[in-house]
């Protein structure tokens, strides 16, 4: 067993892998601010406090939650990578997955918290939105602990949670990652989460939806613009899928365009694919259906069932930039891509993505650029 997948704690050592799991990417899952989390709490326990049952915000991949299984500890986040990692990192190690309750983003929250641990999400808005849905479910005596990679917690992250729960400030940073202490003010009342936002497509009576942390969330961002400049039509009664859909931009202009088409979309974040079927269905009401499904990039979807996918390759996974997640996107479409069948992909020019859908697909067409994108086909013979 190699040493980066080992997470060593003082009960042990548990085995833990990022979802997907790829053995020649070596990244682990788990982070150096999960370590000094868990190191404050063991020191709490030291001290003779018994840890209640947590509420863990944003575990990447279930690092702290099997950790902390015995405490019977909700694990809630947007990912259902992270939730799959979770599921399998507990089975993996031998953990009754009984012991941990998963909630998704907008599962109401155990009532009653007594502890509160956030890893903090990369935008604010998705640290403004959990921080307002669950203070109303706080036990006025609640600890309330954040964590992160000094980098990422910002003047804005502790101003936010001085604004929403109460008086907060950050430990010293220790191998590069800082805790952030908050106390739970109860003159401050409880706030309604501003999300979803929404915004007009420009041209258009479409309202466009969007859940705090989505991408493109506050306007069309240019590579969007230029992606639905051209959204093939024809496909007739086919199958669209829009992989990776954020707010679902793309696929609904698809569904204009093809009338009769089937719509799929999918994307690793609930809150994308809530974004997704709210501006769809204020589109088209009932007069149109689609599918809506968490997934692992096309994982769950049948070979040579779809005749069209459209696709915005993020280049991140949590913190960890790389092109996997692209390439695994591009090999899912081949697939699921029936012969004959049409990837068209938007990408920044550096990123290279032409060599890798010629060697894929043994074909590759510029549709469109401008001096910061590119707009490729790839067709499956």
């Amino acid at each position: 067993m190699s040493a980066e997948q080992l997470f060593e704690r003082p009960e042990g050592s548990y085995r833990l892998h990022r979802y997907p799991h790829l053995p020649k990417l070596p990244l682990r899952a788990w982070d150096a601010a999960d370590e000094l989390l868990l190191q404050h709490l063991d020191e709490l326990q030291q001290q003779g406090q018994t840890l209640p049952p947590p509420l863990i915000l944003n575990d990447a991949f279930g690092a702290l939650a099997v950790a902390l299984h015995q405490q019977h500890p909700s694990s809630c986040g947007d990912s259902y990578l992270a939730q799959k990692a979770l599921a399998l990192n507990l089975a993996g190690n031998g953990i009754d997955p009984g012991k941990v309750r998963l909630l998704a983003p907008f599962d109401p929250p155990p009532k009653a918290i007594k502890l509160l641990l956030i890893k903090l999400p990369k935008t604010l808005s998705l640290l403004e939105d959990q921080l307002c849905r669950v203070r109303p479910y706080l036990a006025p005596d609640c600890r309330i602990i954040g964590a992160a990679m000094a980098k990422h917690i910002q003047r804005s992250s502790v101003e936010l949670f001085e604004q929403l729960i109460g008086p907060s400030r950050c430990s010293l940073a220790k191998k590069k990652a800082r805790l952030l202490f908050a106390e739970l003010d109860p003159a401050k009342p409880d706030i309604d989460s501003p999300y979803p936002s929404r915004y007009q497509l420009e041209g258009s009576q479409y309202q466009v939806f969007n859940q705090a942390g989505v991408f493109s969330r506050e306007k069309l961002d240019i590579g969007t613009r230029l992606f639905l400049q051209q959204i093939p039509s024809g496909i007739g009664g086919g199958r669209i899928i829009d992989l990776g859909c954020g707010n679902g931009l793309v696929g609904l202009i698809a569904a204009e365009q093809n009338p009769d088409a089937r719509l799929l979309f999918t994307d690793e974040s609930f809150r994308a694919l809530a974004s997704a079927k709210q501006t769809f269905e204020a589109a088209f009401g009932d007069r149109r259906s689609a599918e809506f499904i968490a997934d692992n990039c096309l994982e769950q979807q049948p070979d040579n069932s779809a005749a069209l996918v459209l696709n915005n390759p993020p280049f991140h996974q949590q913190q960890s930039v790389g092109d996997h997640i692209a390439r695994q996107m591009f090999r899912d479409a081949r697939r699921v891509l029936q012969p004959g069948g049409e990837l068209r992909v938007i990408g920044n020019r550096h990123l290279g993505y032409h060599q890798q859908l010629r060697r894929l697909f043994g074909n590759c067409e510029l549709i469109a650029n401008n001096p910061k994108f590119v707009v490729l086909s790839a067709i499956k013979r």
